[in-house]
């Protein structure tokens, strides 16, 4: 099943500064304004890298990396190794920490069935990390995984390794903590490899970049420069994360309305009914409490808001209503929250089809359930759908089930920092 082996991470030397100055979030979620401001902070930062501005942005990026590991700013480590990563943090009031291992994976398609997607992407991001990884030979960010090991072995395994001070540690302008140990011991790589020989892995956060490796690996087969199973652009640098690690933590994403201010909202919430109990007129205050109170109980609830001091809430009644709209769809995929937002009311009722909703024409998305009510409110928005989160094990089944769900499914929390430890998989 998964190829996992260990690769020369180049990582930041001394020179290049303090390791908190120079890692950043990813590229997708950074405003021009913050990239500024990690830009002033320090002028290594990874940011330069992987968000490059300017007439030729990916040239440029390629002469900063030349010049960095000429210069010594950056170095690539002597011996192939694992880097274990953990992040501490607060999610909802409550300390935790996620910790996994960043490695190499080889590139499968996904009709192998060993490397398994769960969300739709856009092409437009997958056409930007291709051009800057082709013109770097370089991965300056890990895609996020998780793998199933009921028995937790190589979970207890890094956990043992990284029983002393780590190699690199800082807390980010977020309060999240990140730590990483290099090990570098031939045998425990090579029993990590065995360890996932049997296993699938599940794309918890980098899709699109996944599937720019993929591209990648095949344009270099075109051109000749991959001739054998051994190239470094048959891998793409991964963090891999025990499925059930107590630390996961998936946030929801919100669904924000915007150009159809001719949406008729009691009209909606008719036409709801024949799916949904409807609650209607519920203080702003009890919002989170009530969905909490619901996805507790499993029931597939998520709230409807207009700009008042209320909102209303859409309990699903009718539960075989997607499955009769969407009959090849398996009943994993039916029973998601946010396929029954999608295909019940975005889709049936408001017309809303996949096409816009792939090109964001009326849709969009945030994690952020204060920004889902404040930009209705200034009337960027027309209305907003607030969801509940997906649950771990049912990003699993509909992954397992060769399914992809809608857009923006799942933000697993916390973000992975960039700039750690990066994968230089081509000599140019």
């Amino acid at each position: 099943m998964a190829t996992v082996k260990g690769f020369r991470g180049v990582r930041f030397t001394e020179k290049a500064g303090t390791i908190a100055e120079l890692c950043c979030p990813p590229y997708d979620i950074i405003s021009e304004e913050q990239r500024q401001n990690y830009l002033a902070q320090n002028p290594h930062n990874v940011i330069r890298l992987e968000l490059p501005r300017g007439e030729h942005p990916y040239e440029e990026a390629a002469k900063t990396l030349q010049t960095w590991l000429s210069n010594g700013v950056l170095s690539q480590d002597e011996k192939e190794g694992l880097y274990i990563y953990e992040e501490e943090f607060t999610a909802r009031g409550v300390p935790n920490k996620i910790k996994g291992f960043i490695c190499l994976v080889k590139v499968e398609d996904f009709s192998k069935g060993v490397v398994l997607p769960h969300e739709e992407t856009l092409s437009k991001a997958k056409t930007d990390r291709f051009n800057l990884q082709m013109a770097t030979g370089c991965q300056f960010s890990q895609i996020y995984s998780l793998y199933i090991d009921h028995e937790h072995t190589t979970l207890s395994l890094i956990d043992a390794l990284s029983d002393r001070e780590p190699d690199a540690v800082f807390t980010d302008e977020g309060d999240v903590t990140h730590r990483l140990w290099c090990v570098y011991d031939e045998d425990v790589i090579a029993q990590v490899g065995q360890q996932f020989a049997g296993r699938k892995l599940y794309i918890a956060d980098g899709h699109h970049r996944y599937e720019t490796s993929i591209n990648i690996r095949n344009a270099l087969r075109e051109k000749g420069v991959i001739t054998d199973d051994s190239h470094p652009g048959n891998y793409v640098m991964m963090m891999l994360c025990d499925m059930e690690h107590p630390g996961l933590v998936v946030f929801p994403t919100h669904r924000l309305i915007r150009d159809m201010p001719d949406v008729d909202i009691p009209d909606l919430l008719k036409k709801c009914e024949e799916f949904f109990d409807i609650t209607p007129a519920l203080p702003l205050s009890s919002l989170q409490e009530k969905l909490d109170e619901d996805y507790a109980q499993g029931k597939k609830s998520f709230a409807l808001y207009t700009g008042s001091q209320d909102y209303t809430l859409l309990t699903l009644r009718d539960l075989g209503a997607v499955k009769r709209l969407e009959p090849k769809m398996s009943d994993d995929y039916c029973n998601l929250d946010v396929s029954v937002l999608h295909t019940l009311v975005l889709e049936h009722i408001l017309g809303i089809d996949k096409e816009n909703m792939m090109n964001q024409v009326n849709l969009n998305y945030t994690r952020v359930l204060e920004e889902a009510i404040d930009k209705v409110q200034d009337g960027t928005y027309n209305f907003s759908f607030i969801m509940n989160p997906t649950k771990v094990e049912e990003i699993g089944r509909v992954a397992e089930g060769g399914e992809k769900m809608p857009q923006k499914s799942t933000y697993f929390y916390p973000k992975l920092t960039t700039g750690l430890v990066m994968n230089k998989f081509m000599d140019l």
